[in-house]
């Protein structure tokens, strides 16, 4: 018995020294650690690789567990991120669990710490409806009639400025969608929405469902609802070129900025009383301003070019899919005399303000005309306008935002030039091949750029970032419908991750996706502060640089900041409804991002 009791007070001294000076043999690493990974999920030929980051250095491995049930099915060594990190965060890890591809629920842990990730899916299924779920967002900027706040709104916009009539004429240009927290409408940003819906339906037909009507009410109408969405912008498109020579641009401006308020009851003043006429801005191809701020303008044809698209490939789908030979009629017309215009008007207008210095300032042009033109001889065939895409093409070449650090406002709008992904059927091999080096030279700036970075994100933190991120993900795309070159699928990947979920913050881009993650909640739209209902699919404007958002007019938070032991120096987003430089969903990227979702979808 004595040596029995003189044994175990051996082991007990001995396990104390071994714990005072190795307590990690005896305890889970404490070390504080974020795992970071598509909140959606994977489809089963998906790279997939989430992030894991920590101030100190991470020990051990990562296991990814099946759920319910706890079954480890797979495990991994952290490798070690060759890119610099950002802010706090010295050391980042990639969890690469790619060989996982049967169909079910998981979640990731660090073995050594208890440190896990939300569940998450793999499998055919792991994006559901998310792109039905964008069009949710788009109903919810309605003007005229909105369904989702089930009132009118704006019925007198509205008096037309800078026009052939006399200042003050009224004009129609009602309906259209409100462009993104504000209740401004914009032809530059409405145009892009309604012709890529479109296109998005055209390039995944069998994707898209009919549970609204046109009015954006539950209930089947025979017409997939993105299409019902974007004849919504066809419409307004419509109203906003009058007569064969006329084209606005613009509704409202920044007197529209008036605090939180219902649509319906706008106290904005134009000159006519609050909740009146609101004013309409022809596009006069020259600078407009009717206050101190003036806008830059060479010409009208961004728009005229970008609506000529919208317009033929209006006419397209209304004439083979929906067999309304009518609206398509209309369409065709509004179509070859948008193009029209925009040949007499070469050049760009912008965006007006009115009160504050900032505006869309678009200054690209040739990228829409080939759109338009290649559009255009798609239902056509009329030679003409084969050449005149061809020319606009080359024009184009590959101007983008993509080798820039930095840019002004919408400069590269929209983005991604649609108009070499159209042109591209319709010419020989070697201007294909042109055609594809173009995009190729954007996307090997932004593949270089995400190798500065531990999330492998190859865009640059300007203002409305999240729509560079869509942008890149759709020319990856089509590039690789174009060419079959796969080689840049992974940089695809981790824009989409990113996203959704795979950055600093954890959180989804996309109001309300997924529905049991973590999401842009306090937005800053009238909408979500006056009914606290969020509207899911909103993509926000995004993480930018912090130095470009400490630099922002009257931007206050109106809560603590919940991602503050998350943020750096580099680079910010807060989920607050005072931040409209990152936290503002938008209604044309939320529009852009449909066809990528769709892509992905089952």
């Amino acid at each position: 018995m004595l040596q029995k009791t003189i044994l175990l007070t051996l082991i007990t001294s001995i396990s104390v020294i071994l714990l005072a000076f190795s307590p990690s043999l005896f305890k889970k690493e404490s070390t504080p650690a974020y795992i970071r990974h598509n909140l959606l999920g994977y489809l089963p030929e998906d790279a997939k690789v989430a992030i894991a980051f920590s101030e100190k250095p991470i020990l051990g491995v990562f296991e990814l567990v099946e759920e319910p049930g706890g079954r480890v099915v797979l495990s991994g060594n952290l490798k070690r991120s060759e890119a610099p990190g950002w802010g706090r965060f010295e050391y980042y890890y990639e969890l690469d669990f790619s060989q996982a591809k049967t169909s079910g629920d998981y979640y990731l842990r660090l073995k050594n710490s208890d440190v896990r990730s939300t569940t998450f899916r793999i499998g055919p299924d792991a994006f559901g409806r998310t792109h039905e779920d964008l069009l949710e967002f788009m109903r919810q900027q309605r003007c005229g009639y909105n369904p989702f706040l089930d009132m009118v709104c704006h019925q007198r916009d509205g008096r037309a400025f800078y026009g052939p009539m006399p200042d003050s004429t009224y004009v129609d240009v009602s309906g259209g969608w409100h462009d993104a927290g504000d209740q401004l409408k914009y032809l530059i940003t409405s145009s892009n929405a309604t012709a890529r819906m479109i296109h998005a339906y055209v390039l995944e037909p069998e994707k898209f469902a009919d549970r609204y009507n046109a009015l954006g009410q539950e209930g089947e109408n025979g017409i997939p609802d993105v299409l019902d969405e974007a004849r919504w912008g066809l419409d307004w498109i419509h109203k906003m070129h009058p007569a064969p020579d006329q084209l606005f641009h613009q509704v409202a401006d920044d007197r529209d900025h008036r605090g939180w308020k219902w649509p319906d009851q706008d106290p904005s003043d134009y000159g006519w009383g609050p909740n009146s006429y609101r004013a309409a801005y022809f596009a006069s191809g020259k600078p407009q301003g009717l206050n101190q701020f003036q806008s830059k303008a060479t010409g009208i044809a961004n728009l005229a070019g970008r609506s000529a698209a919208a317009m033929a490939l209006g006419y397209r789908v209304w004439k083979e899919e929906l067999n309304d030979d009518i609206y398509a009629a209309q369409c065709l017309k509004a179509a070859i005399e948008l193009y029209e215009m925009g040949r007499a008007q070469e050049g760009f207008q912008q965006g007006n303000s009115y009160g504050a210095p900032y505006r869309y300032t678009e200054d690209t042009w040739t990228d829409d005309m080939e759109w338009g033109a290649a559009e255009l001889y798609g239902v056509t065939g009329e030679s003409h306008y084969l050449e005149e895409a061809k020319q606009y093409a080359r024009q184009a070449a590959a101007i983008s935002w993509m080798p820039f650090d930095t840019a002004d406002h919408y400069k590269f709008y929209p983005f991604i030039n649609v108009g070499h992904f159209a042109l591209y059927p319709h010419v020989d091999k070697s201007f294909q091949d042109t055609l594809a080096a173009y995009y190729r030279d954007g996307i090997e700036q932004c593949l270089k750029r995400s190798n500065s970075n531990a999330f492998q994100v190859g865009i640059p933190f300007i203002w409305c970032s999240n729509n560079l991120a869509c942008a890149l993900i759709t020319q990856i795309l089509f590039y690789e419908k174009m060419t079959g070159d796969r080689k840049y699928h992974n940089l695809l990947l981790a824009q989409r991750d990113w996203l959704l979920g795979r950055n600093p913050w954890g959180s989804s881009m996309f109001t309300g996706i997924p529905g049991d993650g973590e999401y842009p909640l306090d937005v800053h739209t009238s909408v979500y502060v006056k009914t606290g209902r969020m509207a899911p699919g909103g993509l926000v404007d995004g993480p930018i640089y912090k130095k470009v958002h400490d630099q922002q007019l009257g931007l206050v938070l109106t809560h603590p900041d919940e991602f503050a032991s998350l943020q750096n120096n580099y680079v910010i987003y807060q989920d607050d409804t005072g931040d409209y430089a990152t936290n503002e969903p938008t209604m044309d990227g939320t529009a852009d991002a449909v066809y990528w979702m769709a892509a992905f979808a089952r």
